[in-house]
This record gives C-alpha cells, structure tokens and sequence, in this order.
C-alpha cells in the first residue's frame, strides 16, 4: 500500500511528490516527467490530452549543485516580474518572488543562469547585428556615462526648494521653460482612418515638442554648469570668499561681457581655461618685452637685471621728485605773476584771495573794486530796512562789469540773491 501523502506515477510507479503531470481530462492520471516526455498512454489517457503541471515546490530546474537552490517556483515567479518590472528592477522583482530573496541575490541568479548561463548563451547571439556604437564612451560601453548616470540633485535647502519651485528627487522645477510645451501633444491621437496628410502633421508636432524639450533640457545644464542658481541665491560670494582667485581686470570684465553668448556653445570649465590662457598670454608677452628691454640695454644675463633695475628704478625717483619740486616752484610763480598788475595798487592788502582773482580777470583795481563793493552792501541793507534808497555807482562801472560783482558777491553770501 502507498505510503500516505505521496504520488506515485501510475505508468512507472516511480514516487512523483516533487514533480508530475495531471491530465486535465482524465481522473486521477498523474505521470511523472520521464513518461510524460516519453508520451506513455495508459487507459483512456492519451498524450495530447492537456495537462497541468503540478509542483511541491522543491523541484529545481538548474539541479541541486546550482547557487542558491531556487525552486520552479521561485523561478517562475522571477520570469513573471522580468517580465512585469523590467531589467533593472531588482528590488520590485525581489518582492515579487518572495521576502526570503534579497534584490543582490535576485540580480545575480538572473544574469548568472539567464544572461551567462548555458540558456543566454543559446539564445543570445555572440554578435549582434547593425549595432550602434557610441564612440564617445571612454570605457567602450553601450552607452556614454553622460548619457546613463543622471546628474545628482541640487545641494540647497529646504526653503530655497520652495523658493525655487525646486524638485531634487526629479531634479525638476515646478515651472519649466516653455511650460506649454506640452500642449502641442496632450490632444494627439493615432487613429486608423488617419491620411497622410494627418500622420505627418502629428509627426511635426512630435518633433517640435522633442525640440523643445532639448532646449529645456540644455537650460538645465547651462544653469547648472555655471553655477546660476548659487549665484541666484547668492551663495557664490561665499564660496568665492573660502576659495580666492586672481583679481579680474577691468579689461577682462568688459571682454567677458562682450563673450556672454558663448556660454551656451562652451563649458563652464573650458570658458574659465580661455580667460586662463588669455592671462598667461599676456604675462608672458610683458615678460618677453621686458627681456626684450634687457637685451637694448645691453643686458645679456638675469644677474644682471637686478642692478639695472634698482639703478633705473633711482632715476625715476630722483626725476619724479624734480618734476614735483619744479611744478610747485612754477605754481608759486604763478600766483606772483598772476597777481602782478594789481598788487602794487593801494588796498591790495585787503582783498580776499577770490577777491584778487576777481580784479585781476575784470582789469579792476582794488580801491574801486573796494568803493563798488561797498556801495552795493549799502544799498542792501537799506532795502532790507526798507529804506528808500537810489544806488549811485560810479561812471566807470558798466553794466557787464555789475553784473560780475552782484554775481560774485552774490555767491560769497554778502547779499541774498533776491536783491542782486
């Protein structure tokens, strides 16, 4: 009598527990996997009846000595999430196929025995033909770096996100570039009865959102490779505090002004390099005039240049120092000669330095100046009194030269301008 919980196959008698096969149209026919394939018939069973596998669970397809000891139903379970989850998924797929494979072991049975193994290396050609090779890849990969490792989200906080509209785990902004962008494909739709005419509307449309998404895109890089947003929120004066450079000129700001629109056709680090270049050229081409200036002096050696140097630098001084002591010898003569028709007349003493100016360039001398000026004052403060008074200049002052005085006397606050 059969032991109790087992299966026996009923053509070969052989225990079939782990693994057998059901006939889905005769009752009780259960065979084991060497008469199945064998195609044995017993009864009314036939081998194209259907069937259904029937498994315990600890039947292995790749044998005991295979890593790990994944069951047929583990492996079932794993095709079914390759096939729902995608290449790549590894923890999804490792959920799928139970909590007691890590996502580690999920991606390493995969690639060893469907990838590597005896079955990808039967269905998987050596060769695949009218492959694409992205030569710009350094390691001779599939696909460049720059083109698979997405760029890592943007290093600010909290508040700067809502700020900026920032989302760092899609590295995207809540208001985009040409935020209708996407307007041009939200209302397209493939169908059947389409025309050519239609089709190839639709394709335009595809490519002007594509187009469109590629500047988008190549905002996002610019914006990043330059530091725009750090600069927007003003953390690069910090960073520029931590980390000093060489002091840009003058000259050099105004170039970088001028070369703006070339930032979206170089690289933040190859715009750096070419201000970088520039400067060294124009050092070296001083050193090479200085050389140059060694060489017409007669200067054949560096041990030289040191005391030529210090010689030249004493020439300089001693003629900048003469020039210095002779522009204030030339000032003070100046002022003599600038006062000489005036300053032997009586009350010279008496005026002002802006004064003497004044009558030097009006050709007045200083005792009518003195009586003009001292009239006008009068009359002034008999007006502000409110006297009546009827000015009486005298015959030689006209009116340009009446006019200069009230001016003048005017601005050194001896009479309020109403007056004048």
């Amino acid at each position: 009598m059969a032991e109790l919980g087992k299966k026996y196959c009923v053509y070969c008698l052989a225990e079939v527990s782990p693994l057998r096969f059901r006939c889905t149209e005769c009752a009780d026919i259960e065979l084991c996997p060497e008469c199945f394939s064998a195609g044995a018939e017993i009864g009314p069973h036939r081998r194209w009846h259907g069937y259904q596998l029937v498994d315990g669970g600890r039947f292995t397809l790749w044998g005991a000595e295979a890593e790990g000891g994944w069951s047929s139903r583990e492996e079932q379970l794993l095709l079914d999430a390759i096939e729902q989850f995608g290449f790549g998924n590894w923890e999804d797929m490792a959920t799928h196929v139970g909590a007691s494979r890590t996502p580690q072991e999920v991606m390493e049975h995969y690639v060893s025995m469907y990838i590597h193994g005896n079955l990808g290396k039967a269905c998987i050609p050596d060769t695949i033909p009218n492959r694409v090779t992205d030569h710009t890849c350094p390691s001779g990969g599939p696909l460049s770096p720059s083109l698979t490792t997405p760029l890592p989200p943007l290093d600010i906080s909290v508040a700067e996100q809502q700020q900026l509209g920032y989302m760092p785990l899609r590295d995207d902004y809540e208001i985009e570039y040409d935020q209708d962008a996407e307007t041009l494909i939200s209302g397209l739709s493939v169908n059947y009865d389409d025309d050519d005419v239609e089709i190839e509307l639709k394709r335009a449309h595809v490519d002007m959102y594509v187009r469109k998404l590629k500047e988008r895109q190549r905002r996002k890089n610019i914006a990043r490779d330059y530091n725009l947003v750090p600069a927007f929120l003003g953390k690069d004066k910090k960073d520029k505090e931590k980390t000093p450079k060489r002091k840009i000129t003058k000259e050099e700001k105004e170039l970088r002004l001028k070369l703006r629109p070339l930032y979206q056709f170089m690289s933040c680090k190859e715009f750096e390099d070419f201000f970088e270049n520039m400067h060294k050229e124009r050092i070296l081409r001083a050193k090479i005039r200085e050389l140059q200036r060694y060489r017409r002096n007669g200067i054949t050696k560096m041990e030289e240049s040191a005391e030529y140097e210090a010689a030249r630098h004493k020439r300089e001084k001693r003629k900048e120092n003469k020039n210095i002591a002779s522009s204030k010898r030339g000032k003070e003569e100046g002022k003599e000669g600038e006062f000489a028709a005036i300053e032997n007349l009586p009350g010279f003493e008496l005026l002002s330095d802006r004064e003497k100016v004044l009558c030097s360039s009006l050709n007045l001398s200083p005792a009518r100046y003195v009586t003009v000026k001292t009239i006008i004052i009068k009359d002034h403060l008999q007006k502000r009194q409110g006297i009546p008074s009827k000015s009486r200049l005298p015959s030689y002052l006209d009116k340009v030269l009446k006019k200069r005085i009230l001016n003048f006397l005017t601005e050194s606050g001896w009479i309020s301008r109403d007056a004048s």
